[in-house]
């Protein structure tokens, strides 16, 4: 933890135990440098170290980044192979690294359309820190929130077709167990980065009562002290999930 961080302030009792992040603007970070996407791409990448590294000392036990979405392919293929080599290139170099940190690494998503090593580089991460009692780190690629519940109800409705499941049974705790995220708590704080105030589609069924902080902040440009800040503020929210304080 950098000297001079107030982490005083946060209450690990009442600070966020599982908090979401939607990592976006690396491209306008870098268009504003004069740079190529990529270049803002790479650069994000090397923020997500900094904020994982920073939540063991800020109570944070789950942090889920929203790496590539399900519409992320409609970009342009310059981009989305260079998105796919860095993804190879972050995983294979940082595997290691979440080891000696004791980071436990989960991937979400649609895995079929990604390329076989990039596959294989996903489950050698999954498999090396199985045993990581940190924090756990969840990465949302080729991930769509739609996409997800959809093939969740897929599951359960053959659950149902081959009499594992009642359907009488099925009701809002049946779902999660067999969402992407079964084995993780819902999220209690949404952060999206640079400005736009919008979900993208993005841990729909998990983040009913999350709560969200949308700012203007570049994902690039997003530091532990600002985590820190927007930890802070979360503390001092009163959260009611639909009842009345008296």
């Amino acid at each position: 933890m950098p000297e001079g961080r107030d982490i005083d302030a946060i209450d690990a009792s009442t600070g966020p135990r599982h908090v979401a992040i939607i990592m976006d603007g690396n491209g306008r970070w870098a268009k504003a440098r004069g740079r190529p996407r990529l270049f803002g791409h790479h650069a994000g990448a090397r923020r997500v170290r900094e904020i994982v590294s920073s939540c063991p000392d800020l109570g944070v036990k789950y942090l889920t980044i929203f790496a590539f979405s399900t519409e992320n392919w409609r970009r342009t293929q310059t981009e989305v192979a260079g998105l796919m080599s860095l993804f190879r290139r972050y995983i294979f170099k940082e595997m290691q690294e979440f080891v000696k940190e004791n980071v436990r690494v989960r991937f979400i998503g649609d895995r079929p359309r990604l390329d076989d090593k990039l596959r294989g580089l996903m489950d050698e991460a999954e498999a090396m820190t199985r045993h990581c009692t940190g924090t756990n780190l969840t990465i949302a690629l080729n991930y769509g929130g739609r996409d997800e519940v959809t093939r969740a109800t897929q599951r359960l409705a053959l659950d149902v077709a081959e009499g594992r499941l009642l359907p009488g049974d099925v009701n809002e705790e049946t779902l999660p167990k067999y969402l992407d995220t079964c084995v993780l708590p819902d999220p209690d704080l949404v952060i999206r980065t640079s400005g736009e105030a919008r979900i993208s589609n993005f841990l729909l069924w998990q983040s009913a009562y999350a709560e969200y902080e949308f700012i203007d902040t570049l994902w690039p440009d997003f530091t532990a002290d600002i985590f820190t800040e927007l930890l802070k503020g979360y503390g001092a929210r009163d959260r009611r999930f639909g009842a009345v304080t008296a």
